[in-house]
């Protein structure tokens, strides 16, 4: 079994030891984003529905790198600083996602990277 590093230029480039996505066969593990503009690798600093825009964003640009899209997530795991944005999450999602709905996970934690509000992570499943 083979593990291929996926890079996505138009994501944030990794901030540490890690890559943005590794594959391995048909499944690609997708790394933790923050809402890091790709551009400046600035936090965006908007309101909290465009932090959780500027995060899909970005996990859809590594996705696509690996050959898929946020449709092909299977398992999807938020963090968040404060758990009242719970309600702004799931509406955010509702526009991105379409039945059947990927696993998910929503967590609340005491801080993340930057001083992110939000980071989101991935499993992704492409089609054969």
């Amino acid at each position: 079994m083979s593990l291929t590093a996926i890079t996505a230029p138009t994501a944030p480039a990794a901030i540490g030891t890690y890559s943005q996505a590794i594959k391995v066969g048909n499944t690609v593990y997708l790394s933790g984003q923050i809402p890091l503009i790709p551009q400046t690798l600035q936090l965006h600093t908007g309101s909290m529905e465009e932090q959780i825009q500027q995060v899909l964003q970005n996990l859809r640009a590594v996705a696509q790198a690996a050959g898929g899209d946020l449709q092909d997530i299977v398992k999807l795991t938020v963090y968040l600083t404060d758990l009242t944005h719970f309600p702004v999450v799931n509406e955010i999602m509702s526009r991105h996602f379409q039945p059947p709905y990927p696993a998910r996970a929503v967590v609340g934690v005491a801080s993340l990277p930057k001083g992110a509000n939000i980071e989101m992570e991935a499993i992704l499943q492409l089609p054969s």
